[in-house]
């Protein structure tokens, strides 16, 4: 499990960026921080590293189509099936000043993560779309260095709640490695006592060892680890998020840096087992010395 975190990271970006200019100073700067250590950029072996190490080398054309969330959910119904995706109520660059479509909704940026607002009832929409308008207004992906989302034209999409009037749908968030689908981050009560629990996909536990109040397996996990190969086959890593309503399963979105690579894991082994299946099926990975690099941190 990822220990909670004091704050979210993913404010991060509305700093500006230019008071550090270098960006690989920005990602020593911010590791050590958040993992208390510098991070190897050289000879990357954590998973935490090797998502920092994607941040500067790796800049596959396709990631910032799938990190796109309208642009992914078009792709996977053309792949899956429209039966695979979440309805979309509406999207757009500009909030209309009432919305259309019924409530409840889920109210998301399409351009970037942790952007969603959660509307019941006419009462949450012009709050709702005070908060939203900043979404657009503040650089994303710049401060934390994720190249991925800085192009992707800003936006907003609007999509059914499909939780509960006490709690959100559970999240399964399936690690891939080179078209492999290895991992499950299955995510619970994100609005009460929010924490994750990592499977592998015969669901045997790998985190938060000592927690014995366990969730099964969904439904549909054949089909969810499937599909999550087939939406992200060419990738040394991707992380492919689902949904599981009424038994079926449902697309989320795409991720290439999860939690930024800051999240600490526990147990901290977890960190470089992860890292250890990344690069053992990498397809473009870190093979030589880091380039460029402008700076590096002396150690004694």
């Amino acid at each position: 499990m990822m220990r909670k975190m004091s704050m979210n990271l993913r404010r991060l970006p509305s700093l500006p960026h230019w008071l550090v200019p270098s960006a690989i100073l920005r990602i020593y700067i911010i590791y050590l921080w958040r993992h208390r250590r510098w991070p190897d950029l050289t000879n990357p072996k954590r998973f935490s590293e090797l998502v920092q190490w994607r941040k500067l080398h790796d800049h596959d054309p396709m990631m910032p189509f799938l990190a796109d969330k309208i642009a992914a959910k078009k792709h996977v119904a053309r792949l899956l099936g429209d039966e695979w995706t979440i309805p979309t109520c509406w999207s757009g660059p500009t909030l209309p000043e009432q919305p259309s479509w019924p409530y409840p909704f889920i109210l998301k940026a399409s351009h970037g993560c942790n952007q969603n607002i959660i509307c019941r009832d006419p009462a949450d929409w012009e709050s709702a779309r005070r908060r939203a308008i900043r979404w657009i207004d503040a650089p994303y992906g710049l401060w934390l260095d994720e190249w991925a989302y800085r192009d992707i034209p800003r936006g907003y999409i609007v999509e059914p709640y499909l939780g509960t009037a006490s709690a959100l749908p559970v999240d399964y968030k399936i690690y891939v490695f080179s078209g492999k689908a290895a991992l499950i981050q299955v995510h619970l009560d994100r609005q009460s006592d929010h924490r994750w629990i990592l499977f592998d996909p015969q669901w045997n536990q790998l985190s938060r060892l000592n927690d014995v109040d366990l969730p099964p397996a969904p439904e549909s996990l054949a089909k969810m680890l499937d599909s999550a190969e087939k939406i992200a086959p060419r990738f040394d890593f991707a992380r492919i998020d689902f949904y599981e309503i009424a038994g079926e399963p449902k697309f989320g979105e795409v991720t290439f840096y999860p939690g930024s690579g800051l999240d600490p894991f526990d147990p901290p082994e977890l960190d470089l087992a992860i890292g250890a299946r990344w690069l053992a099926g990498s397809i473009s990975g870190p093979k030589s010395q880091c380039p460029n690099r402008q700076w590096e941190p002396q150690t004694a």
